[in-house]
């Protein structure tokens, strides 16, 4: 990992649900993730994101992490324009064959692990 905020922070993933570490488990996700270790959203929200993934039992090689950086037209790194981040953190989950299953960006009224523990689930009961 290169960024500095996807240290986990162990306390926070024992605080979370069952069902959300099972949702972010199971089948063969791929997690991308665009942060910046200068942002405070980024230090606020990712290393609990990261404990939960560890607590999920979600490998190393399945999470991918793009440091972003601020340019005079916005955000900057690898696979910005390719992935449309504009705000960060933003987190995209994949199916292991790369379809777009799930996408947390910036904030929301949950943690990261557990807004996409439920746009996983609904996904799936659409399916």
């Amino acid at each position: 990992m290169t960024l500095e905020t996807l240290a986990p922070d162990a306390a926070a993933g024992d605080a979370l649900d069952d069902e959300v570490l099972a949702a972010l488990g199971s089948d063969d996700y791929r997690f991308k993730v665009w942060g910046g270790d200068w942002c405070g959203d980024c230090r606020r929200q990712l290393p609990a994101f990261a404990a939960a993934l560890d607590a999920a039992g979600v490998p190393d090689d399945r999470i991918e992490d793009f440091p972003v950086t601020k340019g005079p037209n916005g955000k900057e790194g690898d696979r910005v324009e390719e992935y449309g981040i504009e705000l960060i953190p933003t987190v995209v989950v994949e199916s292991a064959d790369g379809e777009e299953l799930a996408r947390f960006v910036e904030e929301a009224d949950v943690s990261i692990a557990e807004f996409l523990a439920r746009e996983l689930s609904e996904a799936e009961a659409s399916a």
